[in-house]
């Protein structure tokens, strides 16, 4: 799939290429990214590691709730896990939701930690910016470039 194909649907194609870009550089045996769309429809960077966290629908759907009521991040603390998660979005769209899931090594995630995660969770939103720039200008170039379909001519300017 081109990057630029299906751009009718703005925060499905976001939402996917956001998930290429970033689940290429997560490390092995770290955190879990979890891009969530409007429908609740998710897409884990690790599909192993996310079935063995065992994280039930019921809470994902309180989560994006919670974002929906205004609350970010929101961070849940679980007996294995811990989840810091807000919303995906850029000027123009709204995509969903990004969830940064950590396995717990001890009981508690530092507040130093959570920073951090907000700041990654910044940069995924910075990517998705970058991403639907990218396509606009894409589409914008398609728009005035002769021999494509989209081009439009146009009148000589009267002197």
């Amino acid at each position: 799939m081109n990057l630029y194909d299906g751009l009718a649907t703005p925060s499905c194609v976001l939402n996917e290429q956001v998930a290429r870009q970033i689940f290429d550089t997560i490390g092995e045996d770290s955190l879990v990214v979890l891009i969530v769309d409007l429908d609740g429809h998710h897409w884990p960077s690790d599909s192993q590691a996310y079935a063995k966290l065992q994280i039930d629908d019921s809470l994902l759907n309180d989560i994006r709730g919670r974002i929906n009521d205004g609350f970010e991040p929101v961070i849940v603390r679980q007996k294995n896990y811990t989840i810091v998660a807000a919303e995906l979005a850029t000027e123009r769209t709204r995509c969903g939701y990004v969830a940064l899931l950590l396995p717990n090594k001890q009981s508690e995630t530092s507040q130093t930690e959570i920073g951090l995660l907000e700041i990654l969770i910044s940069q995924i939103n910075l990517v998705a910016k970058l991403i639907e720039k990218n396509i606009l200008l894409y589409e914008l170039q398609n728009r005035n470039t002769p021999g494509t379909s989209s081009y439009v001519q146009r009148e000589p300017a009267l002197n």
